[in-house]
């Protein structure tokens, strides 16, 4: 990681990230980065937690995968830690044994639909709802799920070298909002608002400094919304925030990408992949030998 403002992904961690290196795909890898950080949203929900923690939690946990493989640690361990870990710097904290309750039920819930995808089963009969079953706080669920919460935010914590400094880019949007004159266009206000936030789900906060980021976000809103903005080679709006066109376009295509259609393979298994066990079982049933010669 890089020592500047806050730390960004070096050009060796991004070319291969110890999750490539060890056989994982980069399309699954997106994916899974991408489900990890809709359970933390999820539990964020749950939990009533602020929304400046929950950011911060998703940008850890996207920082995490580019020091750590998948292999090593499972995404729904590793971002519960990240929940927690969140809200201890937002100075927001919350219980433990709720965090563990909530990651309870979404686990169940992501095991469900794994088991009965959603439509009409084929034996004609439509599938079964989801019914959340209580852990036993005296059975081994509870102490698992303890254990894996404090070495995730353990580990969080030592493979980025207690450098978990995170800027969040809420205030630098309205600040370019105002500066291109867009404060009184709610539609804009909300839609960037929501592609950053949905921008959590990618790799970009650890990738480019924030004014790139919210470049980007303006950028799709505007255009979604058919509104024109100088962008002559004499007077490109972006320039005034210091951010270059290709990395603005690039941060465009990670959002964009996350609203791409999913068949249900690839649904069902990026499901499968939330456990490191998981992870591994299917790096042994897709990782090619290469016989003896």
């Amino acid at each position: 990681m890089s020592t500047s403002l806050y730390p960004l992904a070096s050009l060796a961690q991004i070319e291969k990230t110890p999750s490539r290196e060890d056989g994982i795909p980069e399309e699954l890898e997106l994916d899974l980065r991408a489900f990890g950080c809709k359970l933390i949203h999820e539990a964020g929900v749950l939990l009533r937690q602020k929304q400046v923690a929950v950011a911060t939690a998703q940008i850890l946990f996207q920082r995490f995968w580019y020091v750590t493989s998948m292999k090593q640690f499972g995404i729904g361990d590793i971002g519960m830690g990240a929940l927690y870990l969140a809200s201890k710097l937002e100075e927001c904290p919350i219980r433990m044994r709720d965090l563990i309750n909530v990651y309870d039920l979404l686990l169940q819930r992501t095991t469900h639909k794994l088991k009965h995808p959603p439509g009409i089963s084929s034996s004609g009969a439509p599938c079964p709802e989801f019914k959340y079953v209580p852990m036993s706080y005296f059975g081994n669920t509870f102490y698992d799920l303890k254990d894996a919460l404090v070495v995730a935010e353990m580990q969080i914590l030592k493979r980025l070298g207690f450098n978990v400094h995170v800027v969040l880019p809420y205030g630098t949007l309205v600040n370019y909002l105002r500066v291109l004159g867009l404060t009184e266009r709610e539609d804009v206000s909300s839609k960037a608002w929501g592609y950053l936030n949905d921008a959590l789900q990618t790799p970009v906060y650890a990738l480019y400094a924030v004014p790139t980021i919210v470049s980007a976000a303006i950028l799709l809103a505007t255009r979604h919304l058919g509104i024109a903005l100088p962008s002559s080679p004499e007077c490109c709006w972006w320039e005034l925030f210091d951010a270059d066109w290709e990395d603005v376009w690039s941060v465009a295509g990670h959002i964009m990408r996350l609203y791409r259609e999913r068949t249900p393979d690839e649904q069902a298994r990026v499901l499968s992949l939330v456990s490191k066990k998981g992870v591994r079982l299917w790096l042994e049933d897709n990782t090619p030998t290469h016989p003896h010669t």
